[in-house]
């Protein structure tokens, strides 16, 4: 029997999907997994239903690490599928393509995996965003707060031209603070960051209040 299911989804920013069901049950799992996981993409060109339930189902879980009462969200089964690494840097790129970024800032650490990549799919630079201490030039740096302290990024002097425009690539937003630390040194050095692309997002602890209201922020999955 052929059923017609119409699924809504809120908020309206997102587009409504309509599935005509035909015995395709594997279609209207990958959609519903979709919905219930809230596996969407946050304004980049969206991935069908069946390749964001693989991109969700490719980061795993690791509880009370790096310590107790923590979640980890790792990433390396994503990175050790070929096939699904290179559709990730594949949308990636497509959305840094769209603000004419001349470079890629990546931040320390797994966001050098990804923003390389996203770097040699569009033939641009990449600069990296380190810890301070880290870099051997000299180097401009920017300080921010932590739950437990203070932290500082650091770049090379030299990595971006006055006026240059750039797009920030990382791993993971969670509470914001590293990758609003590294927007921030970016328009210290008299760079133009015209989006901030990541590959999860954890809505649930607004990361987004913590990087510049004129910074758009895209992600690919969000929880």
């Amino acid at each position: 029997m052929r059923a017609a299911v119409k699924l809504i989804i809120e908020p309206a920013s997102l587009t409504a999907l309509e599935i005509e069901d035909s015995g395709n049950s594997r279609l209207m799992r990958a959609a519903l997994f979709s919905l219930l996981f809230n596996v969407v993409g946050s304004g980049c060109k969206c991935m069908g239903p069946t390749e964001l339930e693989q991109l969700q189902s490719s980061i795993r879980d690791i509880k009370d690490f790096p310590k107790p009462g923590i979640a980890f969200k790792d990433i390396t089964p994503l990175l050790g599928n070929g096939k699904l690494f290179r559709s990730v840097i594949d949308h990636l790129a497509a959305e840094a393509e769209k603000i004419r970024a001349t470079k890629v800032v990546g931040i320390d650490a797994r966001g050098f995996l990804f923003g390389a990549a996203v770097a040699y799919k569009l033939g641009i630079g990449c600069v990296p965003v380190r810890k301070k201490g880290k870099l051997p030039y000299k180097t401009i740096g920017f300080s921010y707060q932590l739950e437990y302290g203070d932290a500082e990024v650091e770049m090379h002097v030299d990595a971006i031209e006055t006026g240059e425009r750039v797009v920030l690539v990382d791993d993971l937003l969670a509470t914001g603070g590293t990758s609003g630390a590294a927007v921030n040194l970016v328009q210290k050095i008299g760079g133009i960051v015209g989006a901030a692309l990541f590959v999860i997002e954890l809505t649930f602890l607004n990361g987004r209040a913590k990087l510049p209201p004129d910074v758009p922020v895209q992600s690919l999955v969000r929880y």
